[in-house]
């Protein structure tokens, strides 16, 4: 692997993390301050920390979030992978970030979607998190077969390989069925739950798309050539 893979993984990522860190600060977290006030019952209590300190809090997270995952997927990611993945240019960063997404957030959310402060859950902490660490790992496996699928039939048509890239995803179905029960309750109305999950949904996929956008407006590193004519030597 070379240095410049690693970099541009690391610039995708600042970016990518930037404009997620940006759009929690301006509307997650007012989104959040507002729910905030059913979790305390509607009481009318100031914040415990200033606007300013939780806004950079929210752009410095982000950024972090964005290198782990630049560095991690963008840079060693489709140093391995780039051979194997559908498409050309950007087609293959969108690939890769849809892999991305569905592994981090997108198969674990179909069991244990986000939830906003002042719901409370039934399953404890540590089986929430055992069954979003085993989604993560089936949420990667359905992205691999996703795109051994549309290697098999890349030759055929358009509707063919486009059906049969996204047949996979219908393995999601699996554990969706097998997950225990988690019970939910809390004071928030259920049309402010729905509407602060698809909020986390979309700040999750504008990082990944962020991240592929300038990903592939960095281009890929240019092939260093070796010269292979040597002078010939003299007996």
């Amino acid at each position: 692997m070379t240095t410049d893979h690693l970099e541009r993984g690391a610039l995708a990522g600042v970016g990518g993390g930037l404009t997620y860190g940006l759009f929690v600060a301006t509307v997650g977290n007012s989104f959040t301050a507002g729910l905030e006030t059913f979790e305390h019952g509607h009481g009318g209590g100031g914040p415990v920390v200033s606007g300013l300190t939780t806004t950079l809090a929210s752009v410095g997270g982000g950024v972090l979030w964005g290198l782990l995952f630049g560095v991690a997927v963008f840079g060693v990611g489709y140093y391995l992978l780039e051979p194997a993945l559908p498409g050309t240019g950007a087609t293959k960063r969108l690939a890769l970030a849809g892999a991305g997404f569905l592994t981090v957030s997108g198969a674990p959310w179909l069991v244990l979607p986000p939830q906003p402060p002042g719901v409370e859950q039934a399953l404890p902490t540590e089986t929430r998190l055992a069954w979003y660490g085993g989604l993560m790992v089936v949420g990667a496996l359905v992205a691999v077969a996703c795109g051994l699928a549309y290697r098999w039939t890349a030759g055929r048509s358009r509707v063919v390989t486009a059906a049969a890239t996204l047949a996979p995803l219908a393995l999601l179905a699996v554990p969706v069925v097998l997950a225990p029960a988690n019970p939910v309750h809390g004071d928030v109305p259920a049309a402010l739950v729905a509407a602060y999950r698809w909020t986390v949904v979309f700040g999750q996929a504008l990082l990944w798309a962020t991240l592929a956008a300038v990903h592939a407006w960095l281009g890929d590193p240019a092939t260093t050539q070796v010269d292979t004519d040597y002078p010939a030597t003299a007996d």
